[in-house]
């Protein structure tokens, strides 16, 4: 699962007098962390749609033609275009480049899950590969609880025992 989440919490409607009404969608995406914000018309959304057919199968997007621009239907375009980003994320182990573009998203890894412990230097595929192997240590047994003399339990070692073991777990 990739280290970025994604909503499109809201939308407003512009009005200009140069070009009829449009819509702009706000992005929030959450990676590493970090929250931003992006805003984006439905054309921007279409012009991504066609970048990315060239490089992998996206989802269908929503149609590019609404009738009315009552809030009803703004509303399921609105989340027609939050599913289908959140498709792309889902189905696809590397997001393209013009994708992470999109969202404002820099200096993301997209080296492949099974290589990401390896060295940065790419030039052979012998020098990315480790030459060792990391080591975790433990003074004592970490699944036991702490004795009663103990008067503050390790928290550093709960930490690594729930994030190798519950890596979705979320403090309350």
């Amino acid at each position: 699962m990739h280290p970025i989440r994604l909503s499109i919490p809201s939308f407003r409607s512009e009005n200009s007098s140069v070009e009829k009404g449009f819509t702009v969608f706000k992005i929030d995406v959450l990676v590493n962390g970090r929250l931003h914000s992006v805003e984006k018309r439905y054309s921007e959304f279409h012009a991504l749609h066609k970048m990315l057919k060239k490089s992998i199968k996206p989802p269908e997007i929503p149609s590019k033609h609404v009738r009315n621009w009552v809030p009803k239907v703004l509303e399921q375009r609105r989340h027609g275009l939050e599913l289908y980003l959140q498709t792309v994320i889902m189905e696809n182990e590397v997001l393209p480049k013009i994708f992470l573009d999109f969202l404002n998203v820099r200096h993301f890894p997209s080296v492949p899950k099974t290589e990401s412990c390896g060295s940065f230097d790419t030039e052979s595929m012998e020098s990315s590969k480790l030459s060792h192997q990391p080591v975790v240590v433990y003074l004592r047994d970490p699944y036991l609880l702490p004795s009663a003399h103990d008067t503050f339990s390790n928290v550093v070692i709960e930490g690594v025992v729930d994030g190798v073991f519950y890596p979705d777990f979320q403090p309350r």
